[in-house]
Protein backbone atom coordinates (compact mmCIF):
# COMPACT_ATOMS: atom_id res chain seq x y z
CA UNK A 1 0.00 0.00 0.00
CA UNK A 2 1.38 3.37 -0.99
CA UNK A 3 1.67 6.07 1.65
CA UNK A 4 0.56 8.47 -1.10
CA UNK A 5 -2.95 7.41 -0.15
CA UNK A 6 -2.47 9.52 2.99
CA UNK A 7 -0.43 12.32 1.41
CA UNK A 8 -2.05 15.78 1.45
CA UNK A 9 0.80 17.61 -0.26
CA UNK A 10 -0.51 20.34 -2.55
CA UNK A 11 -3.87 20.46 -0.77
CA UNK A 12 -5.34 23.33 1.24
CA UNK A 13 -7.51 22.80 4.31
CA UNK A 14 -9.85 25.30 5.94
CA UNK A 15 -10.35 24.48 9.62
CA UNK A 16 -12.83 26.33 11.84
CA UNK A 17 -12.41 26.39 15.60
CA UNK A 18 -8.75 25.68 14.87
CA UNK A 19 -7.12 27.47 17.79
CA UNK A 20 -8.11 25.21 20.69
CA UNK A 21 -8.77 21.62 21.63
CA UNK A 22 -9.43 19.04 18.95
CA UNK A 23 -9.72 21.70 16.24
CA UNK A 24 -6.10 22.64 16.82
CA UNK A 25 -5.15 18.96 16.82
CA UNK A 26 -6.92 18.50 13.48
CA UNK A 27 -5.35 21.56 11.86
CA UNK A 28 -1.86 20.41 12.82
CA UNK A 29 -2.56 16.82 11.78
CA UNK A 30 -3.54 17.98 8.30
CA UNK A 31 -0.35 20.02 8.11
CA UNK A 32 1.75 17.02 9.20
CA UNK A 33 0.27 15.11 6.26
CA UNK A 34 1.32 17.90 3.87
CA UNK A 35 -1.62 20.30 3.67
CA UNK A 36 -1.48 24.06 3.84
CA UNK A 37 -3.99 25.37 6.36
CA UNK A 38 -6.33 28.35 6.62
CA UNK A 39 -6.60 28.58 10.41
CA UNK A 40 -9.98 30.01 11.44
CA UNK A 41 -11.07 31.14 14.89
CA UNK A 42 -11.91 34.15 17.03
CA UNK A 43 -8.71 34.92 18.97
CA UNK A 44 -6.05 36.77 17.01
CA UNK A 45 -3.18 35.75 19.35
CA UNK A 46 -4.23 32.09 19.12
CA UNK A 47 -4.62 32.31 15.35
CA UNK A 48 -1.07 33.62 15.11
CA UNK A 49 0.23 30.95 17.50
CA UNK A 50 -1.33 28.00 15.65
CA UNK A 51 -0.34 29.42 12.26
CA UNK A 52 3.25 29.78 13.45
CA UNK A 53 3.24 26.18 14.69
CA UNK A 54 2.03 24.96 11.29
CA UNK A 55 4.58 27.09 9.47
CA UNK A 56 7.25 25.48 11.64
CA UNK A 57 6.16 22.14 10.12
CA UNK A 58 7.07 23.54 6.71
CA UNK A 59 3.55 24.23 5.56
CA UNK A 60 1.85 27.45 4.57
CA UNK A 61 -0.65 28.80 7.11
CA UNK A 62 -2.54 31.99 7.81
CA UNK A 63 -5.02 32.91 10.52
CA UNK A 64 -8.48 34.31 9.84
CA UNK A 65 -10.99 35.74 12.30
CA UNK A 66 -14.16 34.08 11.07
CA UNK A 67 -17.63 34.60 12.54
CA UNK A 68 -19.52 31.40 11.66
CA UNK A 69 -22.82 32.92 12.84
CA UNK A 70 -22.96 35.41 9.96
CA UNK A 71 -23.55 34.34 6.35
CA UNK A 72 -22.08 37.60 5.04
CA UNK A 73 -18.94 37.27 7.19
CA UNK A 74 -18.51 33.61 6.27
CA UNK A 75 -18.78 34.43 2.58
CA UNK A 76 -16.32 37.32 2.90
CA UNK A 77 -13.88 35.20 4.90
CA UNK A 78 -13.99 32.30 2.45
CA UNK A 79 -13.57 34.70 -0.46
CA UNK A 80 -10.38 36.03 1.14
CA UNK A 81 -9.09 32.52 1.87
CA UNK A 82 -9.68 31.49 -1.74
CA UNK A 83 -7.86 34.61 -2.91
CA UNK A 84 -4.92 33.81 -0.62
CA UNK A 85 -4.66 30.06 -1.23
CA UNK A 86 -6.28 29.60 -4.65
CA UNK A 87 -8.57 26.76 -3.58
CA UNK A 88 -9.89 24.87 -0.57
CA UNK A 89 -9.67 21.09 -0.97
CA UNK A 90 -10.60 20.12 2.59
CA UNK A 91 -13.21 21.77 4.80
CA UNK A 92 -13.03 20.78 8.45
CA UNK A 93 -16.07 22.14 10.30
CA UNK A 94 -15.22 22.23 13.99
CA UNK A 95 -16.32 25.51 15.60
CA UNK A 96 -18.50 24.66 18.56
CA UNK A 97 -19.81 25.76 21.96
CA UNK A 98 -21.66 24.06 24.81
CA UNK A 99 -23.62 24.78 27.98
CA UNK A 100 -24.52 22.08 30.50
CA UNK A 101 -27.91 23.00 32.00
CA UNK A 102 -31.08 20.94 32.69
CA UNK A 103 -33.77 21.13 30.03
CA UNK A 104 -36.27 23.08 32.11
CA UNK A 105 -33.66 25.69 33.00
CA UNK A 106 -32.11 26.04 29.54
CA UNK A 107 -32.06 29.71 28.37
CA UNK A 108 -33.52 30.30 24.92
CA UNK A 109 -30.65 32.61 23.97
CA UNK A 110 -28.13 29.87 24.77
CA UNK A 111 -30.10 27.36 22.71
CA UNK A 112 -29.90 29.71 19.74
CA UNK A 113 -26.18 30.35 20.26
CA UNK A 114 -25.30 26.66 20.42
CA UNK A 115 -27.50 25.52 17.54
CA UNK A 116 -26.38 28.41 15.35
CA UNK A 117 -22.69 27.83 16.07
CA UNK A 118 -22.58 24.04 16.04
CA UNK A 119 -25.05 23.37 13.24
CA UNK A 120 -25.92 26.43 11.18
CA UNK A 121 -22.25 27.44 11.07
CA UNK A 122 -21.36 24.15 9.36
CA UNK A 123 -24.12 24.72 6.80
CA UNK A 124 -22.94 28.27 6.06
CA UNK A 125 -19.32 27.17 5.61
CA UNK A 126 -20.33 24.34 3.30
CA UNK A 127 -22.42 26.67 1.18
CA UNK A 128 -19.47 29.03 0.80
CA UNK A 129 -16.72 26.44 0.24
CA UNK A 130 -18.21 23.47 -1.60
CA UNK A 131 -19.16 25.16 -4.93
CA UNK A 132 -15.49 25.55 -5.86
CA UNK A 133 -14.91 21.87 -4.91
CA UNK A 134 -17.74 20.81 -7.23
CA UNK A 135 -16.33 23.01 -9.99
CA UNK A 136 -13.03 21.13 -9.72
CA UNK A 137 -14.67 17.72 -9.26
CA UNK A 138 -13.05 16.86 -5.92
CA UNK A 139 -13.19 17.82 -2.27
CA UNK A 140 -13.49 16.54 1.29
CA UNK A 141 -15.83 17.90 3.95
CA UNK A 142 -15.30 16.67 7.52
CA UNK A 143 -17.83 17.69 10.16
CA UNK A 144 -16.95 17.42 13.83
CA UNK A 145 -19.79 15.64 15.57
CA UNK A 146 -19.73 13.82 18.92
CA UNK A 147 -20.86 10.60 20.56
CA UNK A 148 -23.70 12.83 21.78
CA UNK A 149 -25.08 12.78 18.25
CA UNK A 150 -25.93 9.13 18.95
CA UNK A 151 -26.24 8.80 22.73
CA UNK A 152 -27.77 11.04 25.38
CA UNK A 153 -26.54 12.47 28.65
CA UNK A 154 -28.38 14.78 31.07
CA UNK A 155 -27.76 18.54 30.83
CA UNK A 156 -26.67 18.34 27.17
CA UNK A 157 -29.89 19.40 25.45
CA UNK A 158 -28.67 21.90 22.86
CA UNK A 159 -25.25 20.33 22.30
CA UNK A 160 -26.65 16.83 21.73
CA UNK A 161 -29.38 18.23 19.50
CA UNK A 162 -26.82 20.10 17.43
CA UNK A 163 -24.62 17.02 17.02
CA UNK A 164 -27.56 14.83 16.04
CA UNK A 165 -28.26 17.49 13.43
CA UNK A 166 -24.64 17.38 12.26
CA UNK A 167 -24.91 13.64 11.66
CA UNK A 168 -28.04 14.07 9.53
CA UNK A 169 -26.58 17.11 7.74
CA UNK A 170 -23.56 15.00 6.87
CA UNK A 171 -25.75 12.34 5.26
CA UNK A 172 -27.78 14.81 3.21
CA UNK A 173 -24.69 16.64 1.96
CA UNK A 174 -23.06 13.31 1.09
CA UNK A 175 -26.07 12.20 -0.95
CA UNK A 176 -26.34 15.47 -2.86
CA UNK A 177 -22.64 15.64 -3.74
CA UNK A 178 -21.77 11.94 -4.11
CA UNK A 179 -21.59 12.13 -7.90
CA UNK A 180 -19.91 15.53 -7.92
CA UNK A 181 -16.60 14.42 -6.42
CA UNK A 182 -17.21 15.74 -2.90
CA UNK A 183 -17.11 13.30 0.02
CA UNK A 184 -18.72 14.31 3.31
CA UNK A 185 -18.12 12.48 6.59
CA UNK A 186 -18.25 13.23 10.30
CA UNK A 187 -16.09 12.35 13.28
CA UNK A 188 -17.79 11.55 16.60
CA UNK A 189 -15.28 11.76 19.45
CA UNK A 190 -15.86 10.96 23.08
CA UNK A 191 -14.24 12.96 25.89
CA UNK A 192 -10.63 13.83 25.08
CA UNK A 193 -8.02 15.27 27.40
CA UNK A 194 -8.01 18.91 26.29
CA UNK A 195 -8.17 22.20 28.15
CA UNK A 196 -11.80 22.63 27.08
CA UNK A 197 -12.93 19.86 29.45
CA UNK A 198 -10.53 20.56 32.30
CA UNK A 199 -13.47 21.31 34.59
CA UNK A 200 -14.99 17.89 33.93
CA UNK A 201 -11.68 16.16 34.53
CA UNK A 202 -11.34 17.92 37.88
CA UNK A 203 -14.75 16.63 38.98
CA UNK A 204 -13.98 13.23 40.60
CA UNK A 205 -17.50 11.87 40.18
CA UNK A 206 -17.75 12.91 36.53
CA UNK A 207 -14.23 11.69 35.76
CA UNK A 208 -15.03 8.31 37.31
CA UNK A 209 -18.32 8.01 35.39
CA UNK A 210 -16.67 8.65 32.02
CA UNK A 211 -13.88 6.16 32.70
CA UNK A 212 -16.33 3.48 33.81
CA UNK A 213 -18.70 4.14 30.90
CA UNK A 214 -15.87 3.79 28.34
CA UNK A 215 -14.96 0.14 27.60
CA UNK A 216 -11.29 1.09 27.22
CA UNK A 217 -11.46 2.67 30.68
CA UNK A 218 -10.05 6.09 29.90
CA UNK A 219 -10.44 9.38 28.03
CA UNK A 220 -9.02 9.90 24.56
CA UNK A 221 -5.57 11.40 24.06
CA UNK A 222 -5.48 14.26 21.49
CA UNK A 223 -2.92 12.56 19.19
CA UNK A 224 -5.35 9.66 18.82
CA UNK A 225 -7.60 11.90 16.72
CA UNK A 226 -4.91 12.60 14.11
CA UNK A 227 -5.22 9.35 12.16
CA UNK A 228 -8.93 9.60 11.41
CA UNK A 229 -8.61 13.27 10.42
CA UNK A 230 -5.85 12.49 7.92
CA UNK A 231 -7.67 9.39 6.65
CA UNK A 232 -10.92 11.22 5.91
CA UNK A 233 -9.08 14.10 4.25
CA UNK A 234 -6.87 11.87 2.09
CA UNK A 235 -7.39 9.76 -1.05
CA UNK A 236 -7.43 6.65 1.17
CA UNK A 237 -11.07 7.39 2.02
CA UNK A 238 -12.30 8.29 -1.46
CA UNK A 239 -15.04 5.62 -1.43
CA UNK A 240 -16.40 6.63 1.97
CA UNK A 241 -19.13 9.23 2.28
CA UNK A 242 -22.10 9.96 4.53
CA UNK A 243 -20.57 8.27 7.57
CA UNK A 244 -20.07 9.30 11.18
CA UNK A 245 -17.02 7.51 12.56
CA UNK A 246 -16.85 7.31 16.35
CA UNK A 247 -13.54 7.78 18.14
CA UNK A 248 -14.80 6.78 21.53
CA UNK A 249 -12.91 3.91 23.15
CA UNK A 250 -15.95 1.72 22.57
CA UNK A 251 -18.58 3.97 24.22
CA UNK A 252 -21.16 3.61 21.43
CA UNK A 253 -20.64 -0.18 21.25
CA UNK A 254 -22.71 -0.70 24.42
Amino acid sequence: MSLKLFDLSGKTALVTGATRGLGEVAAKALAKAGADVAVCGRSRPDLERVSADIQALGRRARGYELDVLSKAKVEAGVKQILADFGAVDILFNNAGVNLRVPVLEFPEAEWDRIINTNLKGYFLLAQAVVPQMIARGYGKVINMSSILGAVALPNQLAYASSKGGVDQMTKVMALEWAQKGVRVNAIGPTYFETELVAQLRSDPERFKFINERTPMGRWGYPPELEGIVIFLAAPASDFITGQTIYIDGGWTAW
